[in-house]
């Protein structure tokens, strides 16, 4: 736990040393005696001062959104695709969307990719490893 001296919680408050002394002394901000030197928690400073407690650093997360246009590719190895990439990530959570957009007439195949990072790069990696077969 994280304690301040009397200068500390004065500097920090904005307030003269002897104010937060007589704070201390009259019970207004509690402090802990330690030798002849009061120590001051910083929860209770926070408190006293009206700021907002210390919360918890929000979790980084990274995510992606990706589309991929395969060119050329006709029903038949648009089917072959779309099986071996859903048949990949089936019954396995694993923090990725993956949704397909084809277009017959001008023999386009879009793969959207949406999630976590290295879940996408396998998706990636498996279209990728299909498109070079």
């Amino acid at each position: 736990m994280e304690q301040y001296t009397v200068e500390q919680a004065a500097a920090l408050l904005g307030l003269h040393v002897k104010t937060v002394r007589n704070y201390v002394r009259d019970g207004r901000l509690p402090a802990v005696r330690v030798g002849k030197r009061y120590r001051i928690a910083k929860d209770d400073l926070a408190a006293f001062g009206g700021l907002p407690p210390d919360e918890p650093a929000p979790r980084r997360a990274a995510e992606v959104a990706a589309i991929v246009q395969l060119d050329g590719i006709g029903r038949a190895e648009m089917d072959r695709v779309t099986t071996m990439v859903t048949g990949a990530l089936a019954g396995r959570p694993n923090g990725v969307r993956v949704q397909f957009a084809y277009d017959e007439e001008r023999a386009h195949l879009k793969v959207i990719v949406l999630g976590e990072l290295e879940p996408a790069a396998q998706v990636l990696r498996i279209v990728d490893a299909l498109v070079r077969a």
